[in-house]
């Protein structure tokens, strides 16, 4: 990282409250600033002397006690720092409360006055020399320039779509005055991601189920209109269950889509939310990854929390992440974000889940080449929020700590009301600020929760099975490069059992022999009989006899 300039901050006159200080010089240090901590209580005469030995570029005062008596302290400070020929070339802020603030504002020299209401990412804009004197930078238009501008702070996405357009369009406004989320993820309805372009099939019965009755283009400009204030946030949309192209093209000409998430296998005869089979599903859903490629418009594959949210052991969900952005790569995505969905199923050990993600990302990672690399997007298990929205609200933020240890691009923020209802845009801007709130005590500093052997040993043991699955696969499909990315290899290997899920038993794309069982906070593929943990090797040799090999 390149290193920027100096910069000194401390409490200044009888002031000892330094908190904020700390905090706005460790977010100085990790964007590559040098950081100079003058602490509480510093005379006037002290903070200049501070200023002619490490002649900062950026200069904080902080002061939180009194307002009354600040305009006299100020004008001393300013005055010594004339006298003394410091006072020009250099930006000077100030942070206090509210009242100090205003203070603080209406003695005329302070570039920002800081309350501690401002976002992080408001912080580090002034830092990098973004935006100053009360203005905001123009804000990002492309999730690559937002990642970019808001480094090292991750970006905070929601998912925000309800019954009806008015209401979903008052939302999205409410959400972005708020300035707490940087991605809203539109959530139309099960009627318009299946039928937007075959309005005759829908059944007007289920308008507005499961998100917004997005019926028309006009209707995603109206919403993305109402985004265009507060901090601008970027939009993006689910993909629809079928005609997927189509969809790709009406969303990013409406709503400028972030990104494209679309699944390899699902939306499919697998989960009955379109009519596709697995192998017309995965050609399809390959041309829509290709069609963003070709625009150079990042990709997310949501594929590997899929399996998990049908019980599917834990082997397989990291196989099934890798299969997934080496397909994203083989169609010429060069920007993946990789969803790594914590919580799932809902009994796993934080321990466990930690090693499993880690396991994902170590798969995922070793795809990286010049052309392809990925993004970290960690985000809480829809299916483990209790119906008790307070206890939820702890659970929101547990599951942002333990993911934390991923060092996170971006935080799929999961509103804490889902164990209950889809959230309101109040509801979503409480739980981003739940997250905010973890950022702010854990984002720097963080203990090594990776580094635990039990977390180490289990990510190892995932490695392998993973690989096992993965080579079950290629075995499936004659050993052929290509196996991986083969639409009816992969169906192949639905109706082989190397992938299948519990709750998948009577679906006739997959062979319905999955058996698991958490065991000690992980999930495990069982022998049904003895119920007993198998390997992926005993497992895929009772489905694939050597024969199947050769």
């Amino acid at each position: 990282m390149a290193r920027r300039g100096k910069v000194v901050a401390g409490a200044v006159g009888n002031c000892v409250h330094v908190a904020g200080v700390s905090g706005f010089l460790a977010l100085a240090e990790e964007i590559g600033c040098e950081p100079v901590f003058l602490g509480p209580a510093n005379s006037v005469a002290a903070f200049a002397d501070a200023v002619a030995t490490h002649d900062p570029e950026i200069v904080g005062v902080s002061y939180r006690l009194t307002p009354d008596v600040l305009p006299g302290i100020l004008a001393s400070l300013k005055a010594e720092l004339e006298r003394r020929g410091l006072f020009h070339g250099r930006r000077y802020l100030f942070g206090g409360t509210p009242p100090t603030a205003r203070v603080a504002r209406g003695a005329g020299w302070f570039e920002r006055a800081f309350t501690g209401f401002e976002t992080t990412e408001e912080v580090i804009a002034f830092l990098k020399g973004e935006a100053g004197g009360g203005e905001e930078a123009p804000h990002p238009a492309t999730q690559l320039e937002r990642l970019r501008r808001n480094a090292p702070y991750p970006l905070l996405r929601h998912h925000f779509g309800l019954p009806t357009l008015r209401a979903t369009v008052a939302g999205v406004r409410e959400i972005a005055l708020s300035k707490v989320v940087d991605v809203i993820s539109l959530a139309p309805d099960q009627n318009a991601q299946e039928c937007f372009f075959r309005p005759a099939e829908m059944d007007p019965a289920l308008d507005g189920a499961g998100g917004v009755p997005v019926r028309t283009s006009e209707d995603l400009q109206l919403i993305y209109a109402a985004s265009r204030c507060g901090n601008y946030p970027l939009l993006r949309i689910y993909s629809g269950t079928r005609d997927l192209v189509r969809w790709a093209e009406v969303a990013l000409e409406t709503i400028r889509n972030a990104w494209g998430a679309i699944p390899l296998c699902w939306y499919s005869e697998l989960d009955g939310r379109s009519r596709r089979t697995v192998a017309e599903a995965v050609a399809e859903n390959r041309e829509t990854m290709r069609w963003y490629a070709q625009r150079g418009i990042p990709v997310e594959v949501n594929e590997a929390h899929h399996w998990s949210l049908r019980e599917g052991h834990d082997a397989l969900s990291v196989a099934m992440a890798y299969v997934a952005a080496y397909n994203a790569r083989s169609v010429g995505v060069r920007h993946y974000i990789a969803q790594y969905m914590f919580n799932t199923p809902a009994g796993t050990h934080a321990s466990m889940d930690l090693a499993k993600m880690l396991a994902k990302m170590e798969m995922i990672e070793s795809l990286h080449r010049e052309g392809f690399t990925s993004f970290r997007q960690v985000r809480a298990g829809l299916l483990h929020f209790a119906p008790d929205l307070d206890l939820a609200k702890g659970q929101l933020a547990a599951s942002t700590m333990l993911a934390l240890a991923m060092r996170p691009h971006i935080i799929h923020v999961v509103g804490f009301t889902e164990g209950d209802h889809a959230a309101q845009a109040e509801e979503v801007i409480e739980s981003c600020k739940i997250v905010r709130g973890v950022l702010r005590n854990c984002l720097f500093g963080l203990p090594d929760m990776a580094a635990d052997p039990a977390v180490q040993r289990r990510k190892r043991q995932l490695l392998d099975e993973a690989r096992a699955i993965v080579d079950g696969i290629q075995t499936l499909g004659g050993g052929r490069p290509d196996a991986l990315t083969d639409p009816e290899t992969l169906a192949l290997a639905m109706r082989a059992g190397v992938l299948d899920a519990p709750q998948l038993r009577g679906n006739p794309a997959v062979a319905g022999l999955a058996h698991t069982r958490t065991i000690d906070g992980a999930v495990h593929a069982v022998d049904p009989a003895t119920r007993a943990a198998l390997s992926e090797k005993e497992r895929i040799g009772r489905l694939l006899p050597p024969r199947a090999a050769a």
